[in-house]
């Protein structure tokens, strides 16, 4: 039965075909699909793009077809891929050996059909006769026929597990399971959800049947791989290392500098690269590598340190929430790192990160799983959560206007920032001079808020892990004036935007999530020397937890400073929908006033700011400790 038309968007898909099949030769994957072109934009289906691995089998194009009026013409009588043979991801700092084939169809037309149909191969020496992927119909397909399927030869059946939307429409036969959607509907996921509440549509498949049994098949690539030759020059490093450094938390912290300050970041996925380490030795005589390489070669030098040190898969894009759930799936991890245990404590050792990025307690990145690669088998670990105890980022701002209500005040502004962002900044910043700098800047921000910069600092503070940028300049200062000599101001950073509704019409038995963060802001203004304490007060101080976030803001008036500190933490990522429905009741009462500072030249009294909380200021601690009191203290 043919597929109703639905003219909508730019293109109709007649069908839409794609089939992996499993072998001694690895996977075949073949995509066949004839659309229908509604719209000039589509006419960019016409430039045909194949990219593949020469290490496998080329790909087989089986027919590319145009057809109008009822008429078929093959494409391929009159027209020819044009392989390129350039790296295409250089720019990426990448070598991944794949080779493209481009075509671009001549004379397509709006209301033209397009049919191609082809065939593309896969197969890592590495996996041996291990397979494993992910078949999936997309949230948002657009009109017309799919079909997926996935099939095998004998003894090569998978391990299977899909979502229940592919349960309900799979048909399946002895060597083979498929499906077939009809203008699927449009799916989305819950709002607000947990990424493992994102899986839609989706089958899953691999012949490792559990996560050790992964492990262990990868596990004697990386001990080959590290395993140095009996000339090697790492030896005579990794003497030298020891011989510099008396403890062995300095020895790792020496090799993890060596390896990513020598040795440059390359992508590596030549010849099966994509899986396989390049050797400990190699790396190190080339001087670049890719995580594997680097991960192999700081594994070398670690174990020649004494050090008890092995290799970890992690995915670092945050998407690994619901990774126990999964199938033993290797294109799940994207990345490779080390966790090293020294003097009784896990440190996490990156090679890829800039070489300011020590040996650390929590890994850089926030990963939930993690696979150890053991002889043994490592299982799929979870990383225990917990509130970040010091602010991802901090703002600092101190305003001096001592001068007068009337005169420019003296700005401060300082920001620091922990994590990917402060290597980030460590990169960008560490290129250019205190000069350039400092022109960056004026040039940037000049003539806004700022009447003139003075001078700029940044700096990277290895031990607290925290990039840290100083503006120092002049700036008029916004007081509002609300008559008879009254004054107000609105403290940078000083307000808290109120909450959202966490809402859903349906999956009410999905809890709601909010990406773990911590940030803070700090105002510090040092009063105008005609004025005294007692003619001054501010918004009240505040403490709440909503939705798993705390808010926090507190005041204090001393030594002729009025002190502001905000911070908002989240404490819970998840919540459920029964607690979410509570806390949408109690949106109303949220106080989402500004940081607002009074003076009233007639108040008398005791001053107005604060409830006798002590406050540091700006200028008083190391913003940059780990205990900052940026949050109250979590609930018990």
């Amino acid at each position: 039965m043919p597929v109703p038309e639905t003219a909508t968007g730019s293109v109709f898909f007649r069908r839409q075909d794609a089939e992996i099949h499993l072998s001694d030769q690895g996977q075949a994957q073949y995509i066949g699909y004839r659309v229908k072109i509604l719209q000039s934009s589509a006419l960019q289906l016409g430039n045909i793009s194949i990219a593949w691995d020469p290490s496998a089998s080329a790909p087989i194009i089986h027919g590319i077809k145009v057809f109008r009026d009822e008429q078929a013409t093959d494409v391929l009588k009159n027209a020819t891929f044009e392989i390129l043979r350039r790296e295409d991801q250089l720019e990426q700092a990448k070598l991944d050996g794949t080779l493209t084939a481009v075509l671009r169809v001549p004379d397509l037309r709006v209301g033209d059909e397009l049919e191609v149909e082809l065939t593309t191969f896969q197969h890592s020496p590495a996996l041996g006769t291990n397979e494993s992927g992910l078949l999936l119909l997309g949230p948002s397909p657009q009109p017309g026929r799919y079909r997926l399927g996935l099939s095998w030869d004998e003894g090569h059946k998978p391990d299977l597990k899909m979502t229940a939307d592919m349960t309900a429409a799979m048909q399946s036969s002895e060597r083979a399971i498929h499906f077939q959607f009809d203008n699927p509907r449009l799916q989305t996921a819950p709002n607000d959800a947990p990424i493992r509440y994102q899986w839609q549509r989706v089958v899953e498949y691999s012949d490792f049947h559990d996560w050790p049994a992964l492990s262990r098949h990868f596990a004697p690539l990386y001990a080959k791989a590290s395993t140095l030759a009996p000339e090697s020059s790492l030896k005579l490093e990794a003497a030298r290392l020891r011989s510099a450094n008396e403890s062995q938390l300095d020895r790792a912290s020496a090799a993890l500098k060596l390896v990513q300050q020598n040795v440059r970041y390359i992508y590596v996925g030549l010849n099966g690269g994509n899986l396989v380490p390049a050797s400990a030795d190699e790396t190190w005589r080339r001087r670049y590598g890719d995580c594997k390489g680097k991960t192999v070669l700081l594994l070398a030098l670690l174990h020649e340190l004494g050090i008890d040190a092995e290799a970890v898969l992690v995915n670092s894009n945050g998407v690994d929430d619901g990774f126990d759930q999964r199938l033993p799936i290797l294109q799940l991890f994207d990345h490779v790192l080390i966790r090293a245990r020294i003097d009784g404590k896990v440190y996490w050792l990156d090679g890829t990160l800039p070489p300011v990025a020590s040996p650390s307690s929590e890994p850089i990145f926030p990963f939930r799983w993690v696979l150890p690669v053991t002889a043994q088998g490592g299982d799929l670990e979870r990383m225990e959560w917990r509130p970040a105890a010091a602010p991802g980022e901090i703002s600092l701002f101190e305003i001096d206007a001592r001068a007068g209500f009337d005169k420019p005040a003296r700005i401060v502004s300082t920001e620091i920032v922990r994590g990917v962002p402060a290597l980030e900044q460590q990169v960008q910043f560490s290129a250019v001079s205190e000069g350039q700098l400092l022109e960056l800047f004026r040039q940037g921000v000049t003539g806004g808020a700022w009447q003139t910069i003075d001078d700029v600092k940044w700096r990277y503070d290895q031990k607290a892990g925290a990039s840290i940028l100083t503006i120092s300049g002049t700036a008029a200062v916004d007081w509002e004036d609300d008559g008879s000599g009254k004054k107000s101001l609105a403290l940078p950073g000083g307000g808290f935007n109120p909450p959202e509704r966490r809402v859903r019409i349906d999956h009410k038995d999905v809890p709601f999530y909010t990406k773990p963060e911590y940030s803070c802001h700090v105002t510090t203004v040092r009063l105008p020397s005609s004025t005294k304490p007692n003619q001054w007060s501010s918004e009240k101080s505040y403490d709440t937890r909503i939705f798993g976030r705390n808010y926090h803001r507190a005041w204090e008036l001393r030594e002729g400073a009025i002190r502001m500190i905000r911070g908002s933490r989240i404490e819970q990522p998840e919540i459920t929908s029964a607690a979410a429905q509570r806390d949408n009741d109690r949106i109303p009462a949220f106080d989402n006033s500004m940081g607002w500072i009074f003076y009233r030249p007639s108040a008398t009294g005791k001053s107005g700011v604060g409830d006798g909380a002590s406050v540091p200021a700006t200028y008083d601690i190391d913003w940059t400790a780990s205990d900052v009191p940026c949050a109250s203290a979590p609930e018990t």
